[in-house]
């Protein structure tokens, strides 16, 4: 379907002020036109990340836009339409990316326009509820372990919250490049993080981590706040820290200085690159992705609410054009 064909107007969440899941609203907006540089995606899935639950609830983006606006990041899809100078796609190419991030992408929409190089093509073996589960969780692991840490084979690696969005997939991350994998979950999702390749796991609920754990070459550090000084203490020298979360007054700079160890934030990137690299992760079958509840897009609410109970598995995802 070309653009003279597609329609002009498309169904998509907004919010005009900020305040809890019941501010997002099902709107009927103008589609957006790919400009030069850009694709436009019919939006097969959006994947759901607390970088939009956070979003919303502060009625402002990291960037700066306030509402009204559209959330979400995360993208599966059919390209629709290429604009002026793109070579990497043509229409009915099967995409998924995270584009724009931290500036608003509006996932949230049965089309999104953004700069082709912010996609690739889909992983032939996920589905778009998985591809759109996938981009900014595996980039931000992808990013943390492997360009900013660069894990070598044999290190020691904690993530924390390993059974969230990020988590599950740096576990398979860290193990394919060759870790030895520390986990903290609660017990009930051991099993499930022991088949995606964690080689010890601690009950956050009943075991204290700074009490066992010592030597480990690399923390992803998903929960921050205390979290960061208590897992500075686990390194060995010339370890290294990384918060995906931004950083306050109780980030521990001076101790991990002290402590000759490296602490780090980290803002993930749209990464055409980072995203073959991870296809290829899935491909060869090191990486699967796990998306724990399915919600149809006028449900944008209820996906939030459920998110902010911070008791999923793997991600959230929204269906927008089965």
């Amino acid at each position: 379907m070309d653009q003279a064909t597609t329609p002009a107007t498309m169904r998509a969440i907004s919010q005009d002020a900020a305040g809890t899941p019941d501010v997002l609203k099902v709107v009927e907006t103008r589609r957006p036109v790919p400009g030069r540089g850009e694709i436009l995606v019919r939006v097969h899935a959006a994947g759901v990340n607390p970088a939009d639950w956070k979003t919303r609830e502060r009625g402002v983006f990291a960037s700066g836009a306030k509402p009204p606006f559209t959330l979400g990041w995360d993208v599966a899809g059919v390209v629709e339409a290429v604009g002026d100078g793109v070579t990497l796609f043509q229409s009915g190419d099967e995409v998924f990316g995270m584009p724009r991030f931290p500036h608003p992408a509006g996932a949230y929409a049965e089309y999104v326009a953004a700069p082709a190089r912010h996609f690739a093509p889909r992983p032939k073996s996920l589905n778009h509820i998985q591809a759109g589960a996938m981009p900014l969780a595996s980039l931000t692991a992808w990013q943390a372990l492997v360009d900013t840490a660069k894990v070598q084979p044999g290190q020691r690696v904690l993530v924390h919250a390993a059974a969230g969005g990020v988590g599950h997939l740096a576990v398979q991350i860290a193990k394919a490049r060759g870790a030895y994998v520390i986990g903290t979950a609660s017990a009930p999702k051991h099993e499930l993080l022991r088949s995606l390749g964690a080689d010890e796991l601690i009950d956050y609920r009943t075991q204290d981590f700074t009490e066992t754990l010592r030597d480990v070459d690399v923390v992803l550090d998903t929960l921050g706040g205390p979290n960061w000084g208590r897992s500075l203490r686990t390194l060995r020298p010339g370890g290294t820290l990384i918060s995906i979360l931004p950083l306050d007054d109780t980030f521990p700079t001076e101790e991990a200085r002290a402590a000759g160890v490296r602490a780090v934030f980290m803002l993930v990137e749209p990464d055409h690159a980072g995203l073959r690299e991870i296809t290829s992760l899935v491909e060869d079958g090191h990486l699967r992705v796990i998306a724990d509840e399915v919600f149809p897009l006028e449900e944008a609410a209820r996906a939030h609410t459920l998110g902010e109970t911070g008791r999923t598995t793997g991600k959230i995802v929204l269906s927008v054009n089965p």
